[in-house]
């Protein structure tokens, strides 16, 4: 028996590596027939015109240009009727070498769910997953082969308007969060409901300087390969096939031209055999930098620094043949940058069916599945964050007597959306979307009275609308109020200077919360704001952020508690900007401070607090947990053990409710200074009132482990606290262990 299992396996893995060496041979024959013209064509991506509606349009010399064979690559191409006529234009080249589609489809493709950091506020890993595999099968259904997605930047800086777009400033849980979208987006690829994953922005754009987008990045080795780096590797241990470099400089050289980044570590120490595609124009931007004297010698530099595929800077068309006949850059560099791509189309499978993914009967199955939606309401849910819920105000009950929902978001549709979401121009946001208003339309009885008012605006400084909102609060058991970012507040190019709530805002919240009446805030944004006075003088608030097709119901079921919200913070809310950068695993400093109040020749500030407004890991529920019995297996480890740990939390409350177990750990001497806290671990656990459960963890070498000043990843002995609790700053249980040589 056992001498056939290894027969077996040698068969599976001889039919594999044929399978590889197969498409490899198929890239090489193809190679051999191409003219340098064809090559270069194969590195180069134009955007289409986002079509999915109406007579298709195509400029003419792009048309000739595809008919020649000098496009790889479009973006910007939406549905199966474009995308099929797109490529029937390629199909007429001389080698008939197809088109790759790609698109951002960033947080869902017609059914939009949470931003990508509201997402990451659920700390659930297989809702995560899910919702990138229905944004794969709902693109891929529309013709899209490939996705601008996951952005895994670890940001710490919420001026910064893309903090929406990635898990926020933790390491540890961003990495967690890679690996599940890369596999959610991808799934086996080479299906036709998957889509190729690209990571980015490799690497360390999230510290751009000031949080202003594009802006410089300058830090040490040893950041960049402790904090910045693991998420993107895990990325490529989930198979990403693609990966996108950044607009940012770091340490004076620009990513696109990086070779440290994308030829000595992507390519060459991780082994990465996928292709890299430069951001939108950063090729030609490099002029800007100041790193390049025009397109010609920016062009050179990309490509010999490891970027194979320019995305509209048009260097590598109309220079890189030039380049090559004066011997200043090899053939071999294009030959290496052509097959990485040639390797994609053949793993799709687009050689072999080049319409592969454009069939209009899968595509309107795919585009109107009600588990999207159902999916879609669920995942919004799990990303809500209760921050604040003093007389438990929340949940409301149903048959409250009259329900005043007051502010500028509450009959909004499009701006649920949140940025980065797929415009598709065939959409009725009003009937695609469900609003707030509907949303608790749609759950409360026929005996409850829902009274609006708009209150204000969202930016500007009328407060016409105040009296109103008064007098229609004054009429109401309880208010509800939604306020907020509009969607396109936060997003890429979208930095703040001032991150607190916009407009007369908070000032509605005042005028409503001195009726007396009871207040439950909502707080719709796409980033961290500042609403100080709102935190500390309303009973009830959640963060809603933008939520997507589904938030209006998905937020009534909150308010109602059809669902027990479980969201935990993925980054530090600041008291103010001046805190700026913050974030929770910070190092001690040589003089710490050892409270709030002190600040004299301590490191802290003579005018705030040091610590944040709501902390990383932060949530509330509807329910209580009680943590107890913590245990080590050990309390001395070598580096070939290990640590099992385990502890019970009970459901000490009343209704049935999730929570996020958080493992923390503190390296307290080390050859370099580390963190005061770090995130090592985390289940997520559901259970019922009055339920206890023993969780286990397991602490080993890996999770003891970090960068050295060598840059050695390394495990020094000494000892370590262990913390587990409910977020960063609420450590329920600790203890100590020591690892030894």
């Amino acid at each position: 028996m056992k001498k056939i299992e290894t027969t077996i396996l040698l068969l599976v893995c001889f039919i594999g590596f044929s399978q590889q060496k197969t498409i490899d041979q198929k890239v090489n024959a193809l190679l051999k027939q191409m003219t340098l013209e064809e090559k270069i064509g194969q590195l180069n991506q134009y955007t289409g015109n986002n079509q999915a509606t109406g007579p298709i349009t195509i400029n003419p010399n792009k048309e000739t240009e595809i008919k020649k064979g000098l496009i790889g690559s479009m973006l910007n191409v939406l549905g199966t009727k474009y995308t099929r006529q797109y490529q029937e234009l390629a199909m007429q080249s001389r080698l008939k070498i197809p088109l790759l589609f790609g698109q951002d489809v960033v947080h869902g493709y017609k059914t939009t769910f949470p931003l990508p950091l509201a997402e990451a506020a659920s700390w659930d890993l297989e809702a995560m997953e899910l919702s990138a595999r229905i944004a794969a099968i709902e693109a891929s259904a529309s013709g899209i082969h490939w996705t601008f997605a996951p952005m895994v930047d670890v940001s710490r800086d919420p001026r910064w308007g893309r903090v929406m777009e990635g898990a926020g400033e933790d390491t540890y849980l961003g990495s967690r969060i890679a690996y599940a979208r890369v596999k959610g987006f991808q799934g086996n690829l080479g299906d036709v409901n998957s889509v190729m994953a690209c990571v980015k922005h490799f690497a360390a754009y999230g510290a751009a300087v000031g949080g202003r987008d594009y802006n410089s990045v300058d830090m040490s080795e040893r950041m960049l390969w402790e904090t910045y780096l693991p998420p993107f590797k895990a990325a490529l241990d989930a198979g990403a096939a693609t990966f996108m470099n950044s607009f940012n400089d770091i340490n004076g050289i620009p990513a696109t031209a990086n070779k440290y980044l994308q030829r000595d570590i992507l390519k060459g120490k991780w082994n990465f055999q996928g292709f890299i595609v430069s951001d939108w124009g950063s090729i030609g931007e490099m002029v800007n930098h100041g790193f390049s004297k025009d397109n010609k010698e920016a062009a050179l530099q990309a490509i010999t620094a490891g970027s194979d595929m320019d995305m509209e800077s048009n260097a590598y068309r109309y220079h890189l043949a030039e380049l090559v006949k004066e011997n200043k850059v090899p053939i071999a560099l294009i030959d290496d940058a052509v097959k990485r791509i040639l390797h994609k189309k053949f793993e799709l499978g687009l050689f072999d069916n080049p319409y592969k993914y454009s069939n209009p009967e899968r595509e309107q199955a795919a585009l109107n599945n009600p588990e999207h939606r159902k999916a879609a309401r669920d995942i919004a849910a799990k990303s809500i964050v209760l921050l604040k819920n003093e007389k438990n105000i929340l949940p409301l009950s149903k048959d409250t007597k009259t329900i005043a929902f007051i502010g500028p978001l509450v009959k909004e549709h499009k701006q649920n959306m949140g940025f980065w979401a797929v415009e598709l121009p065939e959409l009725d946001y009003d009937k695609q979307v469900v609003s707030q208003w509907e949303g608790v339309q749609n759950k409360i009885g026929n005996s409850t009275k829902l009274l609006y008012a708009k209150g204000c605006e969202i930016e500007g400084d009328n407060k016409d609308g105040f009296a109103e909102a008064i007098a229609v609060a004054n009429q109401a058991d309880v208010v509800i109020l939604s306020i907020g970012e509009r969607a396109d507040m936060s997003g890429e190019a979208k930095s703040r200077s001032n991150i607190h709530l916009p407009g007369v805002q908070e000032e509605l919240v005042k005028a409503i919360q001195a009726t007396g009446k009871p207040v439950v805030v909502l707080i719709n944004a796409g980033r961290p704001l500042v609403f100080n006075w709102t935190a500390d003088n309303v009973p009830a608030i959640a963060y809603t952020w933008w939520l997507g097709s589904e938030a209006g119901n998905a937020i009534a079921d909150v308010l109602f508690g059809d669902y027990n919200p479980s969201g935990k913070l993925p980054m530090s809310f600041p008291r103010e900007e001046g805190q700026i950068p913050i974030y929770y695993n910070h190092f001690n400093t040589g003089r710490p401070a050892p409270n709030e109040t002190a600040f004299n020749y301590v490191s802290a500030y003579t005018d705030l607090k040091n610590s944040p407004r709501f902390p990383f890991g932060y949530g509330l529920s509807y329910t209580t947990f009680e943590y107890s019995d913590l245990k080590l297996s050990k309390n001395k480890i070598k580096s070939t053990e290990s640590i099992a740990v385990s502890l019970n939390v009970k459901n000490s409350g009343k209704v049935a409710g999730e929570e996020v177990v958080q493992l923390y750990l503190r390296d307290k001497v080390g050859s370099v200074v580390r963190p005061i806290i770090e995130l090592k671990d985390f289940q997520k656990i559901k259970l019922n009132a009055g339920e206890t459960k023993t969780i286990k963890f397991i602490i080993d070498k890996e999770k003891l482990s970090f960068y050295n000043a060598a840059l050695q990843w390394i495990a020094e002995p000494g000892d370590f606290d262990l913390m587990i609790g409910s977020s960063s700053s609420d450590i329920r249980l600790k203890t100590t262990f020591e690892f030894v040589k």
